[in-house]
């Protein structure tokens, strides 16, 4: 893959002394920070280009896209293949999402594409990758590993560290420590805790006095009223808060308690990369992407911005989880559907289906997929929580061809757009492909 790196750079050093570059990128945090590294680094190297923030491709969208440009897409377009083999002019895709099967071994002659999926190489966000041809182009560029750090972050890549995610966080200067996964690590212990909906805890979130008696279980005793962040406790001190959760926690899926804690300088200053992330996508999710692109850019007035945005966002949340509690679910044999309609925003729903997928109430295996309305269509997203189970891409990918239908994603998180009038078939298909994969297992 770093000798495709290698080339791409060469290539777009070339076309982009005589055209001008269009770059179209994901929304989500890893889209965010990957269109700031890109972005970055072309105006550096002195590039004409324009930026255009999308949450997912289309037909119609890629056809109206300018042939007078060079076409860079990152963080998605692995799934538009059939489009882009059309356009009239040179494409880059810096993608790490699922091919089709029948893509995999033709790419269109026009179409240059780093993806990790095609190589025999570690896996990692389209940050990364972005990061990578930034560096490769200069080494200028390795002030913007923070970025691609909050990118692996942001698309869950952070439990398994190879080499080339080993390598940005020394670029970084990342510090990793093991720990519960509530963010952010940086705040006293007992708000953390207080206010953690991701992973949700029961008994804990959201209850002062639970938190006051898992920290006395625990033997974590505050100095003066103040509790030590979670970043700052002692290896000891954090067995015994993970015990003490566990105790609380039986019977659900664990897994996702425990794992990586990253803290990452940004503005100067000590932050969890978790939360940073998690404000990127509040951004977006709420249709600020400008605002997160900003941010991501150093700008401190968009991060006063982005901050009142994060506020709004995560009400936005709680009163998603609060509907979700309360409302009908269809209900299966390792399987949860929830038709929100409009009462979810689309931009949100994903969120949502993946916090339900970190809860540990919920067994490893279970298949998450939660709809919401967009305009004339359907966001439909699928989780699966913890960490093995079925290909979810694949399940997605049944069921939305027999009526059409756009997927894309991975095994463990993928989504796809359906149009609103395929809605009591999409439901239907999907239940009978659900249930048949229990009955072959």
């Amino acid at each position: 893959m770093l000798e495709k790196i290698k080339l791409a750079v060469e290539r777009i050093n070339e076309l982009g002394a005589g055209k001008p570059i269009k770059v179209v990128s994901h929304f989500d945090t890893d889209g965010i920070t990957s269109a700031a590294i890109f972005s970055r680094a072309l105006k550096r190297a002195g590039k004409q280009f324009s930026l255009e923030i999308v949450k997912g491709l289309d037909k119609e969208f890629i056809k109206g896209l300018s042939e007078e440009n060079v076409l860079v897409f990152l963080d998605l377009a692995s799934g538009s293949l059939e489009y882009l083999k059309d356009k009239k002019t040179e494409v880059f895709v810096f993608d790490h999402h699922e091919l089709s099967e029948e893509w995999k071994d033709k790419i269109p002659e026009n179409v240059f594409m780093v993806n990790p999926v095609l190589e025999d190489c570690e896996v990692v966000s389209g940050a990364a990758i972005c990061y990578l041809f930034a560096k490769k182009m200069s080494l200028e560029n390795k002030d913007l590993a923070n970025l691609a750090v909050l990118g692996m972050v942001g698309d869950l890549y952070e439990r398994n560290i190879g080499k080339i995610f080993g390598e940005i966080l020394r670029d970084a200067e990342t510090i990793v420590k093991k720990g519960v996964l509530v963010y952010p690590s940086t705040r006293p212990l007992d708000k953390a805790l207080e206010y953690s909906s991701n992973p949700y805890i029961p008994g804990i979130s959201g209850s002062r006095a639970g938190v006051i008696e898992l920290l006395r279980d625990a033997d974590l005793a505050s100095d003066k009223g103040r509790y030590k962040a979670l970043y700052e406790l002692s290896e000891e001190e954090m067995k015994k808060l993970i015990t003490a959760i566990a105790l609380r926690s039986r019977g659900g899926n664990q897994e996702n308690l425990v794992g990586n804690l990253f803290l990452v300088k940004f503005f100067n200053k000590l932050e969890d990369a978790r939360e940073l992330s998690a404000l990127i996508n509040a951004c977006s999710r709420m249709d600020y992407s400008e605002v997160a692109l900003g941010f991501c850019l150093g700008n401190k007035i968009f991060r006063k911005e982005a901050e009142k945005i994060y506020i709004n966002y995560r009400q936005s949340l709680v009163s998603a989880l609060k509907y979700i509690s309360e409302t009908n679910k269809l209900e299966g044999k390792n399987y949860m559907i929830i038709n929100a309609r409009d009462k979810i925003k689309d931009t949100i729903i994903g969120t949502v289906a993946s916090m339900i997928s970190h809860s540990p109430l919920y067994e490893e295996g279970l298949v998450i997929v939660a709809l919401a309305y967009n305009k004339d269509k359907i966001k439909v997203s699928a989780r699966l929580a913890g960490r093995k189970g079925r290909n979810l891409r694949e399940l997605l990918h049944r069921v939305v061809v027999p009526i059409g239908g756009e997927v894309g994603g991975h095994p463990n998180a993928a989504g796809c757009l359906i149009s609103k009038e395929k809605e009591e078939e999409f439901i239907g298909e999907l239940r009978k492909v659900l249930d048949l994969e229990v009955v072959k297992v």
